[in-house]
């Protein structure tokens, strides 16, 4: 494994670090995307959407995309310097799933038209999209899902409902899986749909989470139309189609590397006076930060191997489901020890001279294990790890 980059990688960075500088606005800079990867308001959502216009316009959007879509057919080592440099600016997610979920699923299993249609709308972020995938009863198992898509000739006629769908109050656009053949086996008939928000019969409810922020919505369909042009991929061929996107949300979950955090606790615990001294003069603190470091460091190494079998060309390895454990249960340990570390800063939504930051930390303590359910659970990560790595029998 060669952690060097190449003189044309390292000018990728400088040329993408000093593009950032010079143009991303400095009230759209975040301290911990996590925390609004939905824009908390209309407002917000239209700025970021302005920001991936220009981006855009710079070349900077979807660079992992093919050429012919749009693209820069960047490689692997580019779009993590990408990733790299975006982060360290602090610049915001991006609006909507269209990026790096649906976009790269229409490439994948889109007809031309569909792709002509929807891929340059995505990267100039004319058309925002929601994903709808959970249900009530169909989360773990997404293979439950019960919404219906009848066939009614020229098109579907979709009813039902999903849940914790994440932007859809600003969506155009969804990529749904419905049943399209409820006599089949689950797994078998099952499609995917590319639905207009706007079709009548479409209700978006918001869901607030403990925090106030409003990232998630239920999402009610009530005799929606949808044209059979709409589908994508094969009919009842839909939980293929799920699995080329849940691959890239499950990469971009586990990808995000909280190393950030722990450095800033660990300026915290430096600073807060804690009987006479400071908290970093607790020994037990110290060793705690130093623990969640090194496990930030393994996470990142693990990256690092799934890149390298990337760059080999070999087969997706179980480091997909590990980085998407390993980075949520991580998340949830950093929020606990925030509480520690911090004490009452971490439960007052203002900022202090102590801790500026206070409101991301209060929302770190309530959210952060909300991450171990998204993009698949913790359970279902090592149930995977367990069967096709170790071999255990099914449970």
């Amino acid at each position: 494994m060669d952690f060097t980059y190449t003189a044309e990688q390292e000018a990728f960075r400088k040329e993408f670090r000093g593009w950032l500088a010079a143009n991303l606005p400095h009230d759209l800079r975040v301290d911990d995307p996590a925390d609004d990867r939905v824009a908390s308001t209309r407002e917000v959502f239209e700025r970021r959407c302005a920001w991936q216009k220009a981006m855009r316009k710079a070349g900077w959007i979807g660079i992992a995309w093919p050429t012919e879509h749009g693209g820069r057919a960047a490689s692997i080592i580019e779009r993590v310097i990408w990733d790299e440099e975006y982060a360290a600016a602090r610049a915001p997610v991006l609006p909507g799933m269209g990026l790096n979920l649906v976009g790269p699923t229409i490439i994948h299993w889109g007809t031309d038209e569909q792709k002509h249609r929807y891929l340059p709308r995505i990267l100039d972020a004319d058309e925002i999209w929601a994903q709808g995938f959970s249900e009530p009863g169909a989360g773990s198992d997404l293979a439950s899902l019960a919404t219906r898509a009848e066939d009614r000739g020229d098109h579907f006629l979709v009813n039902g409902q999903k849940v914790w769908t994440s932007g859809a109050q600003y969506a155009h656009a969804i990529i749904l899986l419905v049943r399209t053949d409820p006599s089949a086996p689950k797994h078998d008939g099952i499609s995917c749909l590319l639905v207009d928000m706007s079709t009548p019969g479409i209700a978006v409810r918001p869901l607030v989470l403990a925090t106030g922020h409003h990232h998630f919505n239920e999402v009610f369909f009530t005799d929606v139309v949808v044209p059979k042009r709409q589908l994508l991929g094969p009919l009842n061929g839909g939980w293929k189609v799920s699995t080329t996107t849940l691959m890239y949300e499950r990469h971009s979950s586990g990808a995000r590397n909280p190393i950030g955090q722990v450095r800033d606790l660990l300026a915290a615990a430096r600073r807060l006076p804690v009987d006479g001294g400071t908290a970093w003069d607790d020994p037990r603190i110290r060793q705690r930060l130093a623990q969640l470091y090194i496990d930030c460091e393994a996470m990142k190494y693990t990256r690092f191997r799934a890149l390298t079998r990337q760059n080999r060309g070999e087969p997706p390895g179980p480091e997909g489901s590990i980085l998407k454990l390993s980075g949520s249960e991580l998340g949830v340990r950093i929020a606990d020890a925030a509480g520690e570390v911090l004490g009452m800063h971490a439960l007052v939504n203002r900022g202090s001279e102590l801790v500026p930051d206070a409101p991301r930390w209060l929302n770190r303590l309530v959210a952060a294990r909300q991450y171990t359910i998204s993009a698949g659970t913790s359970e279902i990560q090592r149930n995977i790890l367990g069967e096709r790595v170790l071999g255990l029998p099914k449970g």
